[in-house]
């Protein structure tokens, strides 16, 4: 029943009220709640204490005002519930809370143009965007934005706003999980790669081919390319099942790794005597198949938190870096991979 008259929801409590029950001035709650400098500890708790018992919670229009910032920023996700994106997800958003700003989301439909979720941040009010959609179609991005936007990936172009781009350096680890598998005596390297639409794909894709190039060795043909799903990498390892000279195969991702491994042990090879596997992620179940699998481990929390920082710093009125800036990855070797094998005749 809608309230009328006197039973009209009661007002929550105001910085007023705050300042009263901490014994401070209003300017000092404005401060504390706003994260700013020149507050002692034993003021801030008092501050802080006072907002929890209250339940006070700080306009944001009001805030964005006074200060000319919301404290908050967007993120453009696909909304994948694959291990990588989400896992990037969270630590985005407990980056965001760390560097005391609040953080929201839009999601990009299939087929929807990205400017379209970038529109929806802009009217709920933000002071930054990350761009954290994996899929392109290869063409660079261009949005219209007057704040400043990161992209998770490939370059982006803003109108009116900076941008810039982080991401893990897919296409060195990509190299070097390849590099790593010729230093153990096998003539090429096999890929299983993801879908061409998705840039991490493409970037390991591009890794892979340097390596072989690089160390002369034959680049064999790719296998139809996989959607990260075990479902994928299992038709993939079907079909190098079949083929005597693979020794070697590097897939894009730990779930497509994993039914390669699934498919091999069906055609009789044993992981690493006759084929040795090496995936990308390190996704928390890697350590513990049977064998343990080889992967590159990508830090998502480094990614996220530095792609924050580059925010932060434009939103502050800071310059954008002038290039891309790649989070290192790093390569756990692990059961899966071993010495190359003698060719063996051809498989039934």
């Amino acid at each position: 029943m809608p309230a009328t008259g006197s039973e009209r929801p009661r007002r929550g409590p105001g910085m007023t009220e705050v300042a009263r029950a901490a014994g401070v001035s209003q300017k000092t709650v404005s401060r504390v709640v706003n994260g700013e400098p020149h507050v002692s500890p034993e003021v801030r708790d008092r501050v802080l204490r006072a907002v929890q018992e209250l339940g006070y919670r700080p306009n944001n229009a009001a805030r964005a005002l006074l200060l000319g910032r919301y404290r908050r920023i967007g993120v453009v996700s696909l909304g994948s519930a694959l291990y990588g994106p989400a896992t990037l997800l969270l630590a985005l958003e407990r980056a965001m809370h760390r560097a005391g700003y609040s953080f929201a989301l839009a999601g990009t439909l299939e087929g929807q143009p990205v400017q379209v979720a970038v529109e929806a941040l802009l009217e709920q009010g933000v002071d930054g965007i990350v761009l954290s959609e994996p899929i392109d179609d290869g063409t660079p991005l261009r949005l219209s934005a007057d704040v400043p936007v990161v992209s998770l990936g490939e370059g982006v172009e803003v109108g009116q706003g900076k941008s810039a781009a982080v991401d893990a350096d897919g296409f060195g680890a990509a190299r070097s999980a390849t590099e790593y598998l010729l230093s153990l005596g096998h003539r090429t390297v096999w890929h299983i790669p993801g879908p061409g639409d998705w840039w991490a794909a493409r970037d390991r894709v591009r890794g892979w081919r340097e390596a072989l190039a690089a160390a002369g060795a034959p680049e064999p043909p790719l296998p139809a390319e996989g959607d990260w799903s075990p479902a994928s990498g299992y038709a993939a390892g079907r079909q190098l099942a079949q083929l005597s000279d693979v020794t070697a195969v590097f897939a894009a991702n730990d779930d497509m790794a994993i039914g390669a491994l699934r498919a091999f042990a069906e055609a009789g090879l044993s992981v690493p005597g006759d084929v040795s596997v090496v995936g990308f992620d390190d996704i928390p179940a890697a350590a513990y198949l049977s064998p343990p699998l080889t992967t590159v481990r990508q830090d998502f929390t480094a990614v996220a938190e530095r792609a924050v920082d580059v925010l932060i710093t434009m939103i502050e009125g800071g310059p954008a870096p002038a290039e891309r800036t790649g989070i290192a990855t790093e390569l756990t070797v692990r059961a899966s991979s071993g010495p190359a094998r003698e060719p063996a005749p051809p498989r039934r």
